[in-house]
């Protein structure tokens, strides 16, 4: 019997509404500056950021709206502030881009995902346009058709 081979899984959270809620035009992966009870939190699991956003301020990127529930245990000598705005570390190039492009094409940066990569934590940002309704409704109807195109030709090769 063969063995399963076991790939790490290094993603922390995601934030699917933003794919639901924008198109995607760019992705940046951007370093996030954290305290030590916030690692020891995310390695526990306890890391949201659905409702997070990224702000601008003295040529500085800020992930806005993160929340990290802290632990008991391993915050009791520290006053945790679990919705803190955490600095984003960007290239001077992607800083720039961004906040040209939010600030003068109606852009806006949004956090898709955080993970783990050589033990630090990274979080995905995008550069997204605002869906209308109708965007919306079109991709729900293009998801179903391809899920049921998909049932049909499985239930033809059987």
């Amino acid at each position: 019997m063969a063995k399963k081979s076991k790939t790490p899984d290094n993603q922390i959270c995601a934030n699917k509404k933003a794919w639901h809620e924008y198109f995607i035009e760019e992705k940046f992966e951007a370093g996030l500056v954290l305290e030590g009870w916030e690692v020891k939190a995310i390695r526990a699991g306890k890391m949201s950021i659905t409702e997070a956003y990224v702000i601008f301020r003295g040529n500085e990127a800020f992930l806005f709206g993160s929340h990290i529930q802290p632990l008991i245990s391993s915050s009791t000598h520290i006053n945790a502030d679990p919705i803190r705005t955490r600095k984003l570390l960007l290239n001077r190039k992607e800083i720039d881009k961004l906040f040209g492009a939010v600030n003068q094409k109606g852009y806006a940066c949004v956090p898709l995902s955080c993970y783990w990569k050589k033990s630090m934590v990274k979080c995905q940002i995008g550069l997204a346009k605002g869906k209308k309704l109708h965007d919306k409704r079109k991709t729900l109807k293009d998801r179903d058709w391809e899920r049921d195109k998909e049932r049909g030709f499985k239930q033809h090769l059987n």
